[in-house]
């Protein structure tokens, strides 16, 4: 259960929570739906990349990595680009250095600066995958609206990406 939200039960607030603006019935029905489906679309997705040997973040680094100037990146800013913090980026990318799909790089002019860089197999894996994995994306999400509810979901998403992407690297 998520811990953010409660069930319609009756909760007799006191103190500061009399303050909190608990979600409304519709509200959290919304919520509780963003959540289910940002999970499962999550594991379908990375289920389905199963037959690559990649993980659904495995993928994300190699599709970020193909898509910078000479497919490579400062490991901080593929950290910032994927969402995840430098030492889970660094743990992740020593086991797609195993498998050979990256290949460290020291920084020319910064000693402690790495980049990761895709190696020809990563970009080959990449370009094998790429396709399986947008028959995926189209099946399980585009696919699953109309045009115009396409356009209504990016309206309203797009102002929730943009706060949240504001709120990046504040305490």
């Amino acid at each position: 259960m998520d811990t953010h939200t409660v069930d319609a039960v009756d909760v007799s607030p006191s103190g500061p929570e009399e303050e909190t603006p608990w979600l409304t019935a519709r509200e959290q029905r919304l919520w509780r739906a963003h959540l289910e489906v940002a999970k499962l679309l999550d594991y379908q997705l990375g289920r389905e990349l199963q037959p690559h040997n990649l993980a659904i973040n495995d993928y994300e680094i190699l599709v970020v990595l193909s898509e910078a100037p000479e497919r490579r990146m400062r490991m901080t800013d593929l950290a910032t680009a994927t969402l995840q913090s430098k030492s889970r980026l660094s743990h992740q990318i020593t086991r797609m250095e195993t498998a050979g799909l990256v290949l460290r790089q020291e920084c020319p002019g910064d000693r402690r600066g790495l980049y990761a860089h895709l190696t020809e197999q990563g970009w080959a894996t990449m370009q094998k995958a790429a396709p399986d994995h947008v028959r995926s994306v189209r099946a399980h999400f585009i696919d699953r609206f109309t045009p115009e509810q396409l356009d209504a979901m990016y309206e309203a998403l797009a102002p929730v990406a943009e706060h949240l992407r504001g709120l990046r690297g504040r305490s």
